[in-house]
This record gives C-alpha cells, structure tokens and sequence, in this order.
C-alpha cells in the first residue's frame, strides 16, 4: 500500500505552471484517497485553461505512478465560464471604441495609481480618454483626480462626467456622501456598476478604463455582461504574496473571454530621491514567468517614487507633476504598449464584435 505521505511528498513537487509555488502550498489538493495500489486525488484549480489541467495531469500521474500505483484517478475541477461574458455580451456603450479593466488579485498593489496614470498618460499622447471608477468599495480616483470637492452635473436623468486633465471622470465616491461607508453586495453591486454605465453621458471615446475593486466577483462580471471588454491590465507587486493572488486576476480574464492585454509590476524597486539610484527593495521583474505562461507581456514596471505618493494625495498625478520623472516615462511606454495591444485585438477580432476569443495560453 502507497504511504499518504510519501503520496503528499511526491505531490509538493509539482509546481503549479507559471509559478514558484507547488500545487500543495496553493491547496489547490482537495481529497486524497487511497485503496492499495489505486490512488484517487481530487483537486481545485483557478484556471479553466485546457492546456494548464493536462500539464497538471500528466505531471502528477508521472509522480505518483513512479510511487507504484497502479491506478491514479485524478479528477481536476476548473471554474465554470459564465454563460455571458465579453465574447457575446450587450454593449452598451457604442460610441466608445476601446474599453479596458484594469484590475489587481489584490489590493494594495498600486491599482489606482496605475489606472490613473495609463490614463493621463493615453490622453497626453491625443487619445479620448474616460475613465470610470468602478472600485464600488473604496473609490479613490476622486482625490488622485482632484476632483473631490467637484459635484456632477445631472442632466435631467442622466449624468455629465467630471472633466479633469482632458479625462472624463467618473467615480461611484462623486455621487455618495463623502466618507459615506459603502456596504454593497451581490445585484446591488451589479446594479450599481449598470447605472454608472448608462447614466453617464461619456459620448464619443477612444478609450474607457475601468479601476476595478480587487479580487474578482460581481463587478468584474457585471461588467463583462454589459460590454465587449477589449483587453484587461493586471497590476502587481514583485512580492510572491501578491503574485500568487495574481492568477486569479489573470484566469479571470480568461474565463470572461478578455484579451490580456500585460501585467504592470508596480513598486519595482526604489528610486532614491537624492541620488536618483533605484533599489530592488522588494525584488524585480518577478512577473516575467506569469507574463510567459498567459503568452502576454509585461507593459513596465513602475520604481516606487516619493512623488507619485505625493501626487496621489495631492490630486496632481505624476505624469501631471512631473511629467519628464523616470516613473513617468515608464507610464508613457506603458500607455503606448497598451494601445497598440488594443489595435492588435481590434485587428484580430474587433471590438463591438462577437468574434472576441478566450486568451490562449
């Protein structure tokens, strides 16, 4: 008969693809059983990839087989794709050519910041840029704007964006109470991320950005149902913490059928304000393997800098503040990898066009 442990042992081994991290530190392992020589193993995994299932497969029936098993049952259950998702769902939105979600498997990472940038940074180089914070639970794109004190202006029964550095802005945090606690959950969420969709007259656009709550769930859902997503940004940290919540964004994407457009490494390394030296305090280029493994790149990476803390605070993003930086550079290069990724998808595909397929990896 198999030890259990040796059995355990042998499956600590097989990493899980695209990370440094084996299938058992995940507990991505559910149940395992054992009858003499047969082995039964049940498993949970985020990504609903075909290609990443039969890697695991092969190689924990490699493993376990050298064990002496003479029967492995391995059953492999992959999230459900929604029935709805961007490859096939409503617009609702049609004078707006691009939209982009800009999302984190986390929070913390530097979301907003990332999402506030790519945007100024878009609008700089001659796009029409919205931008729309969807982040329901902690709207912050009102104080990084500028636009706290600034109330919008209600059409009839519709809403005017907020205009700030030729974006159009508009936050779930303008229209509440401010410092209100904002306790949401299931359709009211959806609901609230449909509203903000149709009632607010974004008119003619290249671009929409969507900062997005972290994690996954009901808005990045409801989102998907409304519009054809052109491509979605994931935004990390190098720390492994954050890299491993960041599959979870990535699969997300996938199972909405969204177009990973990149990753941007946030808080890659730190640039001395004195002696302008940057320092990998918190390691660098650590996402390079994730970007491998969803055959998507990596859009920059973005040095903790005093100035953009300071710019965030203050309503003057750095790319307004100073706009020649090292970290705003960064964000223009950015700006431009993204866009060119959004004219490659519209190439490919289009968007508005329900031939948009599942990212391949």
């Amino acid at each position: 008969m198999i030890d259990i442990n040796c059995l355990k042992e042998a499956l600590s081994e097989v990493i899980y693809p695209g990370f440094k991290k084996n299938i058992m530190s995940f507990d991505f392992v559910k149940e395992i059983s054992i009858d003499d020589d047969k082995v039964s193993i049940q498993m949970n995994i985020p990504s609903a990839s075909v290609e990443i299932e039969s890697q695991l497969r092969t190689e924990i029936i490699k493993r376990i087989s050298i064990l002496g098993a003479s029967e492995v049952n391995l059953t492999i259950a992959k999230p459900v794709i929604p029935k709805e998702t961007s490859s096939q769902g409503r617009n609702v939105l049609p004078n707006i050519h691009n939209f982009v979600m800009v999302s984190s498997g986390k929070g913390g990472v530097g979301k907003s910041t990332t999402a506030v940038n790519i945007a100024i940074s878009l609008a700089q180089q001659g796009k029409r840029v919205g931008l729309l914070d969807a982040d329901i639970y902690g709207p912050n794109i009102p104080r990084m704007m500028g636009i706290e004190e600034i109330q919008p202006v209600f059409l009839g029964k519709t809403i005017k964006p907020i205009l700030a550095y030729d974006i159009k802005v508009m936050s779930i945090g303008s229209l509440v109470e401010r410092g209100s606690s904002l306790i949401w959950k299931g359709a009211m969420v959806t609901q609230a991320i449909e509203q903000m969709l149709e009632d607010i007259e974004w008119g003619s656009l290249d671009v929409l950005l969507f900062d997005m709550p972290p994690g996954t769930g009901d808005a990045q859902l409801a989102l998907a149902q409304n519009l054809p997503v052109t491509a979605g940004v994931c935004v990390t940290t190098p720390q492994k913490v954050a890299l491993d919540d960041t599959i979870r964004s990535m699969d997300m994407f996938t199972q909405l059928h969204i177009p990973i457009a990149g990753i941007v490494e946030n808080m890659s390394g730190f640039i001395c304000p004195e002696s302008g030296k940057e320092y990998d305090i918190f390691g660098k280029s650590t996402t390079q393997p994730l970007a491998d493994a969803y055959s998507t790149e990596v859009l920059g990476e973005i040095p903790i800098e005093p100035a953009i803390r300071e710019g965030g605070d203050s309503g003057l993003p750095i790319t307004v503040l100073a706009p020649n930086c090292e970290s705003s550079k960064r964000y223009q290069k950015i700006a431009s990898r993204l866009w060119n990724s959004l004219q490659k998808v519209n190439a490919e595909g289009g968007v508005n066009n329900e031939k948009i397929q599942p990212t391949v990896f």
